[in-house]
């Protein structure tokens, strides 16, 4: 492709653009495969339930997500925090930081094996902090047909 044929000896001016197309597809399959792994928040096995409603709204970084991971342990976002005291103060600044737009609900993460108890602690320290809307997160069950 590079000489025109003739023998003429000359150059062709085309560009070629097959390896650009191939260096393009080769990163869309990386990020493709890479993109699911990144994870935001702390690592919590979540409970499975048939029919979970999708929010949107959990995955924007503005998105105030309480982790439960263990009986006691509390994070907010990606920060640990020790007690429930700390919790509702916590809460209480990250939800001033808010803006109007930002989604005005408290999600809670909660490991299925942490006892019910401690997501009771943890709702009682959201409504304490003053907000009324909490999202309790769960994952779908795998092999469920959709509708049934």
């Amino acid at each position: 492709m590079g000489m025109s044929g003739g023998g003429s000896g000359s150059y062709q001016s085309e560009i070629n653009v097959t390896p650009m197309v191939d260096i393009m597809l080769v990163l869309l399959i990386i990020f493709m495969v890479i993109t699911p792994l990144i994870q935001s928040g702390v690592n919590v096995t979540l409970p499975k339930s048939n029919n979970p409603e999708e929010d949107p709204n959990i995955i924007k970084d503005s998105a105030i997500v309480v982790s439960i991971p263990d009986a006691g342990i509390y994070y907010v976002k990606k920060d640990p925090v020790y007690g429930t005291d700390k919790l509702v103060e916590r809460i209480k600044r990250d939800f001033k930081n808010l803006k109007p737009s930002d989604p005005q609900v408290v999600y809670i993460r909660g490991s299925q094996n942490v006892p019910y108890g401690e997501i009771v602690k943890a709702v009682e320290a959201i409504r304490d902090a003053g907000i009324e809307q909490i999202g309790l997160v769960a994952d779908k069950n795998k092999g469920q047909k959709s509708g049934s």
